[in-house]
């Protein structure tokens, strides 16, 4: 372990965590809440301190393996979200540890889960910064810093692929922090856009922005109790819908649409799927809850917001989805599971798995019925190796350990199996609300301390995407030399 490369990157990330305290510094002047600006300022001066401490001075060596980059990506998020709950602390609007770092945590894995349960009460300037990190951790915590700090491209590619969603990470241009400007430069773009047509149709700058950093980030923090149901437009709704789905397709695609390769973004195999079970999901349950609204257009419109923000992840209500039929409930748990797509801002399994475990199913079973027969699984039109295969299905036999021991552990709290299932369902897909008691309209502010604490490793798990957080707990990860645990990775084309 290069324990000195460690110490400085984190050391500039939390130079930038300094930095990204500014905006909601500028908010609580505005809305002239001193205790809060005291403990933005607070927290901010310890980050640049701490940063300038074991980032000033870059180390003889700067090689970082792959066994470096999931270290760093996975301490950075964890740090990351222990001194951004610090703010909630100081400031007295969430007092408790564990209810703070679990809401930071949720900010930053745009997961939208909250311990609040009355979200209007909190000030104006805690509010935004609580959305404020659904947009940073939405594109990457890592890779924002790789955009506005200078990373060359041989340390650097580990952390991309640590960080980034999906079964594999390639390069939009040859040099990772291009890459990493280009991405944010769309992001950035997509989010001003929604903000202004939100503007456009009625909501207050400051609601325009929140809710576009929950839909940018496909989180779902709002500033109202009842979501984005609070402003009672179906224009919001429909607004606020689009740009979820938006921002659950792969950004190559929007690359390739601006540098006019039409062709190669509509021949994206992952994103018709992706589109196409929306469109199912939105007819099957809008025929299902017809009944509750007796009108095709409403039925429609909620129909189509709720599985547009189920599928994304983002977690944002227009109705309690929880009062729903069980067929409809039904579907938007295994929306749950499905997520956007790879290179989104989205969580869950994500739907490039989906597709690539189908097919590997699929020729397995060929394999049985013609065991001479050749056959190859193929994806966005090309052959997937091996190696790609076995680091998605490792993927998969992580995911069902991790989900049936959490689902165990959060048992022990005595919540009805729905709401257990859920809650569990929610966090490790990074969704926001579940069901029963979790809900859209309720919180897991019930849940004891423990249960927060495994629900939020659980979080960071889904964000990361596994190998990250577990790599921290494996006793080889700490040893000086580089060992064999790279070479063991890069064999299973996990990094």
């Amino acid at each position: 372990m290069n324990y000195r490369m460690l110490g400085y990157v984190l050391g500039r990330i939390f130079m930038v965590e300094a930095a990204l305290l500014l905006p909601p510094s500028i908010v609580a002047v505005i809305y002239g809440e001193w205790s809060c600006l005291f403990a933005f300022v607070v927290t901010a001066v310890g980050l640049a301190v701490l940063g300038l401490v074991l980032g000033l001075r870059s180390p003889a060596n700067t090689v970082i393996y792959a066994r470096e980059g999931l270290v760093i990506v996975a301490l950075a998020w964890v740090l990351m979200s222990v001194f951004g709950a610090l703010p909630f602390i100081i400031s007295g609007d969430i007092p408790f540890f564990v209810d703070a770092f679990f809401e930071t945590v949720s900010g930053f894995t745009t997961t939208g889960s909250s311990i609040l349960r009355d979200v209007e009460a909190m000030s104006y300037s805690m509010l935004f910064w609580r959305s404020f990190t659904h947009w940073v951790g939405g594109m990457g915590v890592l890779v924002f810093t790789m955009a506005v700090l200078p990373v060359s491209d041989g340390r650097a590619m580990h952390l991309m692929r640590a960080e980034s969603p999906g079964p594999s990470v390639g390069k939009i241009s040859s040099k990772i922090r291009d890459t990493a400007k280009i991405l944010y430069a769309m992001y950035l773009v997509l989010t001003v856009v929604q903000t202004i047509l939100l503007r456009l149709v009625g909501l207050p700058w400051y609601d325009a922005l929140i809710t576009a950093f929950g839909a940018a980030g496909t989180g779902g923090f709002s500033n109202r109790a009842a979501s984005i149901g609070a402003y009672g437009s179906p224009a919001v709704e429909m607004i606020t819908a689009v740009f979820m789905v938006l921002f659950g397709i792969n950004f190559n695609v929007y690359f390739f649409l601006l540098i006019r390769h039409f062709k190669e973004a509509f021949a994206c195999e992952e994103m018709r799927v992706y589109l196409g079970v929306i469109a199912a999901s939105t007819l099957a349950v809008a025929g299902n809850i017809f009944h509750l609204y007796g009108n095709v257009w409403q039925s429609l419109r909620y129909s189509f917001f709720q599985v547009a923000s189920i599928i994304t992840t983002t977690g944002y209500a227009t109705t309690d989805f929880n009062m729903w039929p069980t067929f409809s409930k039904a579907v938007l748990v295994l929306l749950m599971f499905f997520g956007a797509c790879a290179g989104s801002t989205g969580g869950g399994i994500k739907i490039s798995r989906i597709i690539i475990m189908c097919k590997t199913a699929k020729q397995d079973l060929m394999r049985v019925l013609h065991p001479h027969a050749v056959t190859t699984v193929r994806f966005e039109g090309k052959p997937l190796d091996d190696k790609t295969v076995f680091g998605v299905r490792t993927y998969m036999n992580l995911y069902l350990i991790i989900f049936v021991l959490s689902t165990m552990v959060v048992a022990i709290n005595q919540f009805d199996l729905v709401t257990t299932f859920t809650a569990v369902a929610s966090c490790l897909n990074n969704i926001g609300p579940g069901l029963e008691l979790v809900g859209p309209m309720v919180s897991f502010a019930d849940f004891s301390p423990l249960i927060k604490l495994v629900l939020s490793f659980d979080m960071l798990v889904g964000r990361l995407e596994i190998f990250p957080m577990l790599v921290l707990f494996a006793p080889s990860t700490w040893l000086r030399s580089k060992g064999h645990l790279d070479r063991r990775l890069r064999a299973r084309n996990l990094f």
